[in-house]
């Protein structure tokens, strides 16, 4: 039994120098195999990759080269080009290290040739690994190799393997240094026999391979709450208080809530498993129970259980550990980026006039309303239209709000209302809806918004900077109106982790986790293009070739000089040189220019080939624009030879629906009026929501009751789902419904499943007080005939996570979101409960602890 040292990781930098083209060669033949794609399209991505292009210009604008790899495929391509190089890069430094020691030999040559992951590589390495100051250094720096030579291959006891032994006057390592070290008695040589010994076996790594994927399949990980004091400050963690899992069958996300547990000192954590049959293989494969003297096969026996108590058992619980942490990390990792893609790529309103509302209760209701560009809107005195209201208790000034905000609404033409989605949200709601339906020349639409984050932005330098006269308290409201009208535009402005979509993003790699975050709001930022006129630097950094430093650029020269009448006009802009504007100009949009050309997404490198289209065509480019019947008349027989980096096909499709956005239609979800809070639920119930969150075993659903409900990965459909990605995205509208209530601790279950009529009883069965039970509804049939489980804890099952949305660092909620996520528990069971009947698996009952929620009382 050992204790489970802190686990970090690093993610060293990208090396491609040092490496030959043999290993170049086989690295691209590699990644071509394990993506299934061809060798020749590897070659092509890398070679513009190393060029330095970037991802979203390969995809859209290099097709032909890399024969129509999309995006997903190159970003794919583009991590595992990294990894591999990077592993190459190590290979080649233990090679020459062991080398230059003098060990490298072939069989170890093979290994560190098929290592597949850095973890494999460094344990190939470590017996080798210079330790000038280990207890084995020690022993053989004081001369006493020798008598463990003579342990391992002559029949004679420890002692008679010592006679003679002189200990050094003075004892130094290999580069001359003085060893502070006592070997003056015989324990103390005994013991430093030993660790050459113990040392020396530690090159076995077949053997350790062996040892490894045998205690991997029955270790188990243990968690318990720290001390008593721990019991409700980590309330979060009580899932974990007293826990025990099969390492192998652990799922990632309760490793990571186990992992923070420990991380905030309310959990300990250790590996569990058996010692006596790792010991006695390691007693086998060095054949020890033939040595002979007994004192001799003693002796080796304890360095068995030295290697492997004091050295492998370690190093293979830490391996282990960390190869389930990364693997957990990089899931993790994955579901984050995955809602944030779907998050950003949601449905935009479209421009409208849009009254952003940031509800409040103290404080009041914040209000400003913007235009169609997205800019606030001035009054007539120049100052921003905005305003607070105090329809709520304290003040209860009810009246006044309304009127207010029928004045808004009335005077600057409303479309839309976006309502935050915090404190006091419905009650807002509800009084905007009763302002629209007392006044019939009202048409705005009032429509709930996701808030997670806007207070974030509120607070920043870039809301400083953009609206440099407005309070504070003011800000969000703009960004809520905002984030209606163009999710992507203002959501780019937000720490992604402040958005609220992630699960456990705090306890994973956070330069992995910028990175892959970073990559998503390219890649969306890219696949839509911007407005250069309009755009601002934190969007406009995201595009391809672009940074902060150039996007600043592009926004002061846009201030100092005016809009920008062309793409060409670009190229006068500091800092964005010719290879910037290539990677960038296709992205970005001039609308109303000189060039319709610039409104598409057509990259300028080709408009050549739209001016032959055009003469081909006998027609204006006005007329073509948007016309795929004439596009598809033109016979380009002639032009497809003339291009060999995106092909006339393609261009042809953009110029049929030029600068298509690929987002949704916008609509949204129809909150119930009734229901306002969790106290207005009831079990049965059925709700239209919104999915704010997916994680791995489930979603979250926002039913407008100030608290996300969970759809349980079992409750999600009738048939297997093994990734609820699969089956929602953040911002799908769906149906659910209510299953579970604990009003108490704020969860909520729903189900998507379509409810099952229950079967009717029949009257001729024999009642249950017959036989004894409280139950006089159930029967003793029924009772027999279900089911008893097997396992030691039937229901032992993930429960829902607390909190509204895991991990929503922008209102510090996020360490309560994700924590209890999911759990087993071995816990002791009540005496009480002991009685109950057995749960039938598929009852509504056995379904809610499935999902890890106590059934409300009605």
């Amino acid at each position: 039994m050992s204790s489970i040292d802190t686990l970090t990781s690093s993610q060293a930098p990208t090396n491609a120098q040092g490496l030959d083209a043999t290993t170049h060669a086989n690295i691209h033949d590699k990644l071509a195999r394990a993506l299934g794609i061809k060798t020749a399209q590897v070659n092509a991505f890398v070679k513009l990759y190393d060029e330095g292009a970037t991802v979203p210009f390969i995809a859209r604008y290099r097709k032909e080269k890399t024969q129509d790899l999309d995006d997903a495929q190159l970003r794919a391509l583009e991590k595992s080009l990294n990894y591999e190089r990077d592993m190459a890069t190590r290979r080649l430094k233990i090679v020459e290290l062991l080398s230059t020691q003098g060990n490298l030999t072939d069989e170890l040559q093979a290994r560190i040739d098929n290592a597949t992951s850095k973890l494999e590589l460094e344990d190939i390495y470590l017996p080798y690994r210079p330790r000038r100051r280990s207890p084995a250094a020690k022993a053989r720096a004081a001369g006493l190799d020798n008598a463990a030579q003579a342990v391992l291959t002559q029949e004679v006891t420890p002692t008679e393997a010592l006679a003679g032994y002189q200990t050094p006057t003075s004892i130094t390592d290999d580069s001359g240094n003085d060893i502070e070290v006592d070997f003056s008695d015989l324990d103390k040589q005994l013991a430093g026999v030993q660790a050459i010994i113990v040392d020396e076996w530690t090159q076995a790594l077949d053997l350790l391979d062996n040892l490894r994927n045998g205690f991997a399949k029955t270790a188990s990980i243990v968690s318990a709450v720290a001390s008593d004091e721990k019991r409700e400050v980590g309330e979060k963690f009580k899932d974990y208080f007293e826990h025990s899992e099969g390492l192998a069958r652990l799922p990632n996300h309760r490793l990571l809530a186990m992992l923070r547990g420990r991380q905030e000192n309310v959990l300990g954590l250790k590996i569990e498993g058996e010692d006596a049959p790792f010991i006695d293989k390691i007693v086998k494969h060095f054949d020890i129970d033939t040595k002979a003297p007994d004192a001799r096969r003693e002796f080796l026996t304890e360095a068995a259980s030295s290697l492997w108590k004091d050295k492998w058992r370690p190093h293979i619980e830490h391996r282990l550990l960390t190869e389930k942490r990364l693997t957990a990390e990089s899931d993790a990792i994955d579901v984050f980026a995955n809602n944030l893609q779907h998050l950003l790529m949601s449905a935009p309103a479209g421009r409208k006039v849009i009254l952003g509302v940031d509800p409040g209760i103290r404080h009041g209701v914040k209000m400003a309303i913007i235009d169609a560009q997205g800019h606030v809107m001035l009054n007539d005195a120049d100052q921003p239209v905005i305003a607070t209201v105090y329809p709520f208790a304290p003040d209860n000034k009810m009246a006044e709000a309304k009127t207010v905000i029928d004045k808004l609404l009335s005077t600057y033409h409303v479309d839309l209302v976006a309502i935050g989605n915090g404190t006091a949200s419905r009650e807002t709601d509800a009084m905007v809806k009763e302002i629209l339906a007392a006044n019939d020349k009202l048409q705005a639409k009032a429509v709930i918004v996701n808030e997670s984050g806007a207070s974030v932005y509120s607070a920043s330098e870039l809301a400083s900077d953009e609206l440099a006269n407005m309070d504070v308290s003011v800000r969000g409201a703009v960004s809520i109106a905002r984030r209606l009208q163009d999710p992507l535009s203002e959501l780019v402005k937000v720490d992604p982790k402040a958005i609220g979509v992630g699960q456990y993003q705090h306890d994973v790699n956070q330069t992995q986790l910028a990175d892959s975050l970073d990559k998503v709001t390219q890649d969306s930022v890219n696949a839509v293009g911007v407005d250069v006129n309009t755009a601002s630097p934190a969007i406009l950094a995201h595009i391809a070739g672009l940074n902060r430093n150039v996007a600043q650029q592009i926004v002061t020269y846009r201030k100092e000089h005016g809009a920008f009448a062309s793409r060409e006009a670009l190229k006068d802009v500091p800092r964005l040189g010719v290879k910037t504007f290539e990677q960038a100009a296709g992205f970005l949009r001039v609308y109303d220019g000189s060039n319709p050309l610039d409104a598409t997404g057509v990259h300028p490198e080709s408009y050549a080939l739209v001016d032959s289209l055009v003469a081909l065509s006998g027609k204006g480019l006005a007329e073509i624009l948007g016309n795929d019947g004439v596009l598809n008349t033109i016979d380009t027989a002639t032009l497809a030879a003339n291009d060999d980096n995106i092909s006339v096909k393609a261009i042809i499709e953009e110029l049929a629906k030029p600068a298509r956005d690929p987002r949704p239609e916008f609509k949204t979800a129809n909150f119930r009026d009734d229901v306002n809070s969790i106290k207005d639920l009831t079990e049965g119930m059925t709700l239209e929501g919104v999915v704010t969150n997916v994680t791995a075993f489930g979603c979250f659903v926002d039913v407008g009751v100030h608290q996300d409900g969970l759809v349980h990965i079992s409750q999600m459909a009738n048939d297997f789902v093994a990734d609820p990605m699969n089956r929602v995205k953040p911002g799908d509208i769906i149906s659910v419904r209510v299953i579970a209530i604990d009003e108490k601790r704020g969860r909520i279950g729903f189900s998507m499943k379509p409810e099952v009529a229950k079967p009717t009883r029949t009257a001729n069965k024999p009642a249950a007080a017959s036989n004894g039970s409280n139950d006089s509804n159930a029967s003793s049939d029924d009772k027999s005939s279900r089911p008893r489980s097997t396992r030691p804890d039937a229901n032992k099952r993930p429960s829902a996570p607390r909190g509204k949305r895991p991990d929503r660092s922008g209102d510090n909620k996020s360490d309560k979101g994700n924590a209890g996520a999911t759990t087993n528990t071995r816990s002791s069971t009540p005496k009480a409960a002991k009685s109950e009947a057995p749960i039938k698996m598929g009852t509504l009952g056995a379904l809610l602890k499935e999902a890890g929620v106590s059934k409300g009382k009605k």
